[in-house]
Formats: structure tokens, C-alpha cells, sequence
């Protein structure tokens, strides 16, 4: 409760401060997000809209989907390690995120099935396919429906309800303060300098004390996570839609997924994922589970050891592919 208040306090303190020297660094910051992102991408035109993505790397291929108030520069962080390791990353923006579309149906299954589109404008084949997050809904949902494309499933830190219970449920105060957070490019920027760790806590599900015992390079990383949400007012459609889906039961049947599959949580992420990376491990057959003892829902301070374990998953000629055809 604590932690609430403070945040709802520095919220009211900024409404105070915020004045035309707020206003021309809010301008600056806004434009040097635009600069960051633009000619970084490419859209194509695929089923129900423009579909946004971008490659980073060299090497065999592997899909990065990103999670909640992402986009295709959220998934090359998330893969920045398995780039480094020899992989190609085609990071694609979802549903309602960025440059991509928002169809009238963007559930995570279209998802993946535009997501096979991507992949044949590409001439890839068959590859690995990870998602983190919700972006781990629209990676099972590929794995499921399009078995004979994707040669492994990683899902890092999975949002999904398999127990009629929202895993990122909020009370009506963590609504309050988000909703004014998650609406306005303004409010997100303002209480991201003035409140970073509450931030890093109520978005990204983390506990900030977590960033004195983490390298310098890993809390880069999570103010990079924190600060590419913004601008957020282009993610509105991209967020609902996630708090929708993450919040419905699962209509995926995990239990006919026959890819080899890979899952990695932390004990101590604050949107409860650990359950559910549980239960789905107990579901989908041909499974291994990875559960850390901290590191929130980025998993800070395990970025090397996740992609450590992904790429061992994938290098492993023990396992038992699916056949192709």
C-alpha cells in the first residue's frame, strides 16, 4: 500500500511541477523516441493490415515476439543476447503496436497466423519462435496451429489465464494510477524521471531493489525496457487488447502442442507468471521449465542465462523434433 501511495503522490506532485520547462524536455524526449525508431523498421502488407518488423543479426533465424507496451524494438532487446550468440532476429510488431495494424479480430491466434505470412515474405521456412509475455500467447498459438513452421517454442515469463483468474490482475488503486500512466505520453514520460522504480514495479512487474545487486549493463536494460514503452499513445490499442487476452481464459489447447518446448520464469515476478509457466509446463508435452529465484518479470540479472538456456534448447540434439511435411 505504500508503494501506491508514493506513486500517487508523485503523480499529484508532477501535476503541480510540471511547467514549460517540463513541457520543452517532454517535446525533446518525444521527438528523440520518434528519431529512435524511425527507418528502423519495415512494413508489409499482410491480412488484416500493415504488419511491422524489423532483422537484426546474422546467422539461423529465430523469431522474437515481444511482450505488453512493446513493439519490434522490444523484441530485439529480449533477443539483443541471442543476437550476440549467432542468431538472426526477426522481431515482428504485434497487433495494435507501432507500425502494425489493428484488425477488428486481433486475438493471438491470427497473430500467428500473420506471423506465417511474415515468414513467407521472408523465405523462411521453418524456424525457432519465442515469445515473452503476452507475446508468449501469439507463440503458442504458432506453434499450435502451424506446427510444421516452428521447430521450438520459448515462452519467457508467460501472461495467460489458465485458471479463470487474471495473473495481472489490478486493484482499483493500481488502475487508477496506471490508467492515468498508460494514457496520456505525457504522465508515462513525467513519472518515468520522476519515479523510475515505482515504474519499473507497476509496469514492469519487478521489484527495483533488485537493481543494486544487477550489473550496469543489466540495469541499462531495464531502463531501456521502461523508456521504449514510450510513446506509448502509439501502444493504446496493443495494451488493451493484451489486458483483454491476458485476462480471458485461455482458449489454447497447450496439450496438442508438438513442438519441443521451452519455459523460463522467475519465482518473484511480480505478475504471478510463475504459476502459470507452471501449469503450462505440465500441459504441453515435451517440455522443459526454468524457474529462477528473482529477477521480476524481465528477468533482471538472468539475460545471459536466458539466452544461455535458449540457446542450449535449440542446439541440443537430443530433442525430439517434429516432423516436417
Amino acid at each position: 500500500m505504500t508503494t501506491r501511495r508514493a506513486f500517487l503522490l508523485s503523480l499529484g506532485g508532477l501535476a503541480l511541477a510540471s511547467g514549460s520547462y517540463a513541457l520543452g524536455a517532454f517535446r525533446e524526449a518525444r521527438a528523440q523516441a520518434h528519431t529512435r525508431l524511425f527507418g528502423q523498421s519495415t512494413l508489409i502488407e499482410a491480412n488484416g493490415g500493415a504488419l511491422e518488423y524489423a532483422i537484426a543479426g546474422d546467422g539461423p533465424p529465430l523469431v522474437m515476439i515481444h511482450g505488453t507496451g512493446g513493439g519490434f524494438d522490444q523484441g530485439l532487446l529480449f533477443a539483443s543476447n541471442l543476437r550476440q550468440r549467432g542468431f538472426r532476429i526477426v522481431a515482428p510488431s504485434r497487433f495494435g503496436y507501432l507500425g502494425s495494424a489493428f484488425p477488428d479480430n486481433a486475438s493471438p491466434a491470427r497473430q500467428a497466423d500473420v506471423l506465417v505470412e511474415l515468414l513467407d515474405h521472408l523465405g523462411i521456412d521453418r524456424l525457432p519462435v519465442v515469445g515473452g509475455s503476452a507475446g508468449a500467447l501469439s507463440a503458442a498459438e504458432f506453434a499450435l496451429r502451424h506446427p510444421n513452421r516452428c521447430s521450438h517454442l520459448g515462452l519467457l515469463v508467460p501472461a495467460a489465464n489458465l485458471t479463470d483468474r487474471d495473473p495481472v490482475a489490478f486493484t482499483a488503486l493500481q488502475r487508477l494510477a496506471v490508467g492515468a500512466v498508460l494514457g496520456s505520453d505525457f504522465w508515462f514520460w513525467a513519472l518515468s524521471r520522476a519515479a523510475p522504480g515505482q515504474m519499473i514495479r507497476m509496469l514492469l512487474a519487478t521489484d527495483p531493489a533488485l537493481l543494486a545487486r544487477v550489473t550496469p549493463d543489466e540495469r541499462q536494460r531495464a531502463d531501456a525496457i521502461l523508456a521504449q514503452i514510450f510513446p506509448i499513445s502509439r501502444k493504446v490499442d496493443g495494451l488493451r487488447t493484451d489486458g483483454f487476452w491476458a485476462g480471458t481464459p485461455s482458449p489454447t489447447a497447450y496439450d496438442q502442442i508438438t513442438a519441443p518446448s521451452l519455459i523460463l520464469s522467475c519465482e518473484d515476478d511480480l505478475f504471478g507468471t510463475v504459476a502459470t509457466a507452471r501449469l503450462l509446463a505440465d500441459r504441453i508435452p515435451n517440455t522443459r521449465l526454468v524457474v529462477y529465484p528473482d529477477g521480476g518479470h524481465i528477468w533482471l540479472g538472468h539475460d545471459d542465462a536466458f539466452a544461455d538456456e535458449i540457446v542450449r534448447f535449440i542446439s541440443d540434439p537430443k530433442i525430439n523434433l517434429p516432423e516436417e511435411g
